[in-house]
This record gives C-alpha cells, sequence and structure tokens, in this order.
C-alpha cells in the first residue's frame, strides 16, 4: 500500500458490487464486471490444486481464440482479422479438439489458485458452433480437480439464439456483448461483410440475454463516431438494461511497428510514425469521454451502474493493486491462445516477435513463465519515460498499455502513451471524489454518499450535516447539472 493508506475494514458494507470483503476487493472490482482481468495476488495463494512442476507461481489469463481472427463481421477499426496474413497457409480457422482438451487440462493445472477463470474472444468464438462450447464445458469439468471454474464469452452477437443463451444461461458464462451505443454509433464502423448495419441484430441478442436471464455486460469501443457524444452512449447502454460497462478505446496506426523483425523484446514498439487512422479516438476527446460520463455517474448512478475504469481507480486511490493489466505497473500475465495451440504475449501482440511457442510442444507453464516473457511484462515499468515516473497520477495508469506508447514527452523522451492527456484530465478530475468514497469505504461507509458529495459542489459534509441535510424540493433545479427539475431527473431514479 502507499504511504499514508490504512487498511481496509475486514467487511466493506456497499461497493460498487455490493457488499465485499477487503479481500474480494484486492482480488479486483472489476472482476465482477467485464471479462476478467489479470488476477494480481497480494498475498501467497492459500490453496493449491496439480501437480507443483505444472504450476505457475502465480495466476494468469489466457485469452482463448478458438476461431482464431475468423469473423462474420467486417468492423472498420478491427485490429485482429489483419492477423490472417500470419498463418498465410489457413484456409479457416478452427481450434481441433485435442488442442481444445489440452489448453483446458494445462490450464486449469497451471493455476495456482482454485478458482479458474477462461475467456473466449475471437474474431467471432460463435463460429465455432455451439457443440464446441459443449465439449469445452465437458472438458472442464472433467479437469477441474475440485477448482472451481468461471467462463466468460466476447461476442458481436450476431448469432446468438435460445439455444445458444439458454446454455450460456445453465453453464453460469458471463456473456460481453459488444455494442458501440445508440445505433447511429454502432454502425459507424460495425457492419456485417455485407456492409449492413448490425445494431438491431445486437439489440435483439441484448434482449435473449435478459429473457433468459444470463448474465451479461456490454463492452463499447470509443472512437471517432461516438467520442463526442459521451452521455447519449452511456445513457443508452443505461437505459437498455446494461449494469456494466466497459469503454475501451480505438488507436490504431497504418504503421503497425509492432509487426517489424525489430520488435519482440519489450512491449513498447519500436520508433515510427505515430499518425493514427482517423476512426481512432483522440486523447483529449477519451480524456472527456470519461469525464462527462463520471459527473454524471458520480450525482446519480454510484450503485447502479458500474463503469470498470472507475472501479479500477477506486483500486487505486484506496492503495490496493490493479485488477486490470493496463493500469498495473507491470504486466506480462495475461496472455493470448490462437486457434491452433500458439501462445502470445499478449492479445494486442499477436504478432511473430511475441509468438511464445505452442503449447502441444512446451508446457502451458512454462510458456507463462519463460524468461522472455516475464522479461516482456518487466520492460512496462522499465521502459517508462522519466517523464512518467514523475506523474502525479503514474499511481493511477502506471503508463498505460505498453501497445499505446508511441509517442515523444515534452522533453523528446520516446515512449509516451498516446492516450496521455487524456488519461490526466480524467484522472485529475475524479481525485476528489475517489479520495472520498476511499474514506467512506475505510470508514465502512457506503461509497454511495458520493452522490451527494458531488450534489453539494464537492463539499464534504460538516459532522452531522449529512444527516440533518434537507432535500431538494421537487422543483428545485437538479444539482447534478441536468437543467431539469429534481422532479424529473435524480428525484424520479431515487425515488
Amino acid at each position: 500500500m502507499e504511504e499514508g493508506t490504512t487498511a481496509a475494514p475486514d467487511r466493506i458494507q456497499r461497493t460498487a458490487y455490493g457488499e465485499l470483503s477487503a479481500e474480494e476487493i484486492r482480488q479486483g472490482l472489476s472482476q465482477r464486471q467485464g471479462k476478467p482481468s489479470v488476477p494480481w495476488p497480494v498475498e501467497e495463494p492459500a490453496h493449491r490444486v496439480g501437480p507443483a512442476s505444472q504450476r505457475a507461481h502465480r495466476p494468469f489469463h489466457i485469452m482463448a481464440k478458438p476461431s482464431g481472427p475468423g469473423c462474420n463481421m467486417d468492423c472498420s477499426y478491427c485490429f485482429y482479422t489483419p492477423k490472417e496474413e500470419f498463418y498465410p497457409g489457413a484456409k479457416k480457422w478452427r481450434m481441433n479438439d485435442e488442442v481444445l482438451e489440452s489448453y483446458i487440462r494445462q490450464y486449469i493445472e497451471a493455476q495456482p489458485m482454485d478458482e479458474v477463470h477462461f475467456a473466449w474472444q475471437g474474431g467471432e468464438p460463435t463460429l465455432m458452433g455451439l457443440d464446441f462450447f459443449k465439449k469445452a464445458f465437458a472438458f472442464q469439468k472433467k479437469y477441474a480437480d475440485g477448482k472451481t471454474i468461471h467462463n466468460a464469452f466476447q461476442t458481436n452477437g450476431l448469432l446468438l439464439d435460445e439455444e445458444w443463451v439458454q446454455c450460456f444461461a445453465e453453464e453460469g458464462v458471463l456473456v460481453g456483448l459488444s455494442i458501440d451505443g445508440p445505433v447511429e454509433c454502432h454502425d459507424r464502423y460495425r457492419l456485417d461483410r455485407g456492409g449492413h448495419g448490425t445494431a438491431y441484430r445486437v439489440l435483439r441478442a441484448l434482449k435473449l440475454l435478459q429473457d433468459y436471464k444470463a448474465e451479461f455486460n456490454t463492452l463499447t469501443c470509443v472512437h471517432a463516431g461516438n467520442a463526442d457524444r459521451p452521455l447519449e452512449v452511456y445513457r443508452f447502454l443505461r437505459d437498455i438494461g446494461s449494469q456494466y460497462l466497459q469503454f475501451i478505446p480505438i488507436v490504431e496506426r497504418p504503421e503497425d511497428s509492432l509487426a517489424r523483425e525489430d520488435a519482440g523484446g519489450s512491449g513498447v514498439p519500436p520508433e515510427g510514425n505515430p499518425e493514427v487512422y482517423d476512426w481512432s479516438v483522440t486523447p483529449e476527446a477519451y480524456g472527456n469521454f470519461y469525464c462527462k460520463i463520471f459527473d454524471h455517474w458520480v450525482r446519480r448512478d454510484v450503485g447502479r451502474v458500474f463503469v470498470q475504469l472507475f472501479d479500477v481507480a477506486l483500486e487505486a486511490w484506496l492503495g490496493y493493486p490493479p485488477s486490470l493489466c493496463v493500469y498495473a505497473p507491470t504486466c506480462g500475465n495475461a496472455l493470448a491462445l490462437e486457434h491452433n495451440g500458439d501462445i502470445y504475449a499478449c492479445d494486442h501482440y499477436v504478432y511473430p516477435g511475441y509468438r511464445r511457442g505452442n503449447l502441444q510442444e512446451t508446457p502451458l507453464s512454462e510458456l507463462v513463465t519463460s524468461d522472455v516473457q516475464q522479461g516482456f511484462g518487466a520492460s512496462k515499468a522499465a521502459d517508462l519515460p522519466q517523464y512518467c515516473q514523475r506523474c502525479e497520477v503514474r499511481f493511477a495508469c502506471n503508463g498505460g498499455c505498453p501497445k499505446y506508447r508511441f509517442t515523444h514527452t515534452p522533453d523528446g523522451e520516446y515512449g509516451l502513451n498516446y492516450l496521455c492527456p487524456g488519461y490526466k484530465k480524467f484522472f485529475r478530475h475524479v481525485d476528489p471524489y475517489m479520495r472520498f468514497m476511499a474514506d467512506e469505504i475505510r470508514a465502512s461507509r457506503s461509497p454511495a454518499n458520493v452522490m451527494q458529495f458531488a450534489r453539494m459542489g464537492g463539499a464534504r459534509p460538516k459532522s452531522g450535516q449529512e444527516q440533518n441535510a434537507q432535500p431538494p424540493k421537487p422543483n428545485d433545479p437538479c444539482s447534478c447539472g441536468s437543467g431539469r427539475k429534481y422532479k424529473k431527473c435524480c428525484g424520479a431514479r431515487n425515488r
């Protein structure tokens, strides 16, 4: 923990996810929304299963891509479908049963904890067909050996039907549904292979998930087509029934220097042209996007709607290790599995220089703990520019994902994150509210009290003031800044 912080109480009355223990928060608030993030242990695991020679020293995460880069959509900004070029002899990308069973067995055996999180992605994993995943669930039960198995499944939703959704509900699969906001925002870049919009088909899939009470969240890409409409995007997602929201930035470059022959050691891309595609979000727009949503959320939706970055930020202000690899000091514990068993350093680093081997040829635990992979993870901190090391928000962002460190600092040093101005704007903006929520949690009070704090303009209530404060009158202007009457705004939602 950072100097000046105190240990959390054994039970925290209420966080964004209800009642959580201090240990559960250490394991990552964001694991209870969104696809599982990298577990970041703060103490030695108490329970270990599996042969010691096959276990990793600490938990790690694999993003499995059984359909490889194959997809039934043609999103303008997708960084993964071009990976087809790295498998020039492949006519189709499909994981066979031998690789599937070997992966599941090795992944379970290698985990030092008694809970194992599987994550399935692509490309588009539903292209494998439901029978493939029924086999996967059967293999998981076969090799569980007393461990608890969890599954997360990221999909564009186009192929989901009642059979898929019923299976997900029965197996307890957490479904991540990709949707970029209102129809016109979503259909700006997320088209099918025929060039048609997909928004209404995604909304049909969402309705199915709700009807079958399958657990789901939404994953929204932030790009040039929606970055200037943060509140529209947020309200749309909230109002269609999504409680758990993830937003990820779209930043892609015409010159992908990570694909060069001199790439492969450090996670920082070799120096090249920093120009980005026109669909990429700008740093300023990215910071503004989050700030606008936060200002709305912190006044009316705390405890109702859960945004991944807000939870990760709260971890930082509590002094806990980040549960999401993007904001951790080092990385290297979140790898990617391709359809043929190839293991890569990270989902964002599926390039020849970052291939670690094949789990059919080398044990998975050896690939994960190899010197080259550990060096890759350590380079995130080792290659951090001096400008970042001196930054007052470094404790919250830790330089961000190395993939985006392709710009120069004001003093000319290479390796600054492209999104740095946006990170700075957001983390500085939320500072007083994060401090307040962290203090509430340490005092075993609800962090949702921050809503009143925010409505009072960030002024802390004096002793007894919170209990004696007079509620606003129905016709008073709402303090959230919407411009509407209290009874038509926050007052309506608080009834």
